[in-house]
């Protein structure tokens, strides 16, 4: 494990110099955010968005990577990111409710509740639809780029809607999988909304 995991560096180290100058000294907040992120499930309720906010930073990276520049459209997609998989993982972690209150982990579902964790995830998904539909608006996505964010919007709004009409208890992982869907209609809305411009 200790040499796949300096391998694993190593190459990233590589990589960050083959790319855009910024990601030459960037690279190490990538690493820090993948070090601290599983040890804030100790000291913080707020751990899911520190899990959100790490996978925010691959598109921010990669905007870093192809322009070599920070702007706003990567800063709002890493918060979108960020909101949008803190959100699931919120309700993820209602599954683990017991085993977090026993074991002293930290999550919104140990320290408040099933319903206020759901309430958390609810406007996590509405706020990262917004931020996602602003970044369109900023880089001049046009129409198709907004009627996918209402697609990814529903998507995420109907994963809330199953759960008050059904339970969680028998939804079950069932949500999760609208979570992979939301990344596969919003990578191709991306991808048709660029190629029509």
């Amino acid at each position: 494990m200790i040499a796949f995991t300096v391998v694993s560096l190593a190459v990233l180290v590589v990589a960050s110099f083959a790319l855009s100058p910024p990601c030459r000294y960037l690279w190490p907040i990538v690493v820090v955010a993948f070090i601290v992120y599983p040890y804030t499930k100790r000291f913080t309720v707020l751990c899911h968005y520190a899990l959100g906010l790490t996978d925010g930073l691959a598109p921010a990276a990669a905007w870093v990577a192809v322009t070599g520049s920070i702007s706003w459209a990567p800063v709002l997609l890493f918060l979108a990111v960020g909101l949008w998989v803190g959100g699931f993982d919120v309700i993820y972690g209602i599954f683990d409710l017991e085993f977090d209150r026993r074991e002293g982990v930290r999550s919104i579902a140990a320290a408040w509740g099933e319903r206020v964790a759901l309430a958390v995830a609810a406007v996590s998904h509405a706020l990262a639809a917004v931020l996602l539909a602003w970044t369109g608006l900023i880089l001049g996505l046009g129409a198709i780029y907004l009627i996918g964010v209402v697609l990814v919007a529903a998507l995420l709004a109907w994963s809330h809607f199953d759960i008050a009409r059904r339970g969680l208890a028998r939804v079950g992982m069932g949500f999760m999988t609208v979570n992979g869907a939301v990344g596969i209609v919003y990578a191709a809305v991306v991808i048709v909304a660029v190629l029509a411009r």
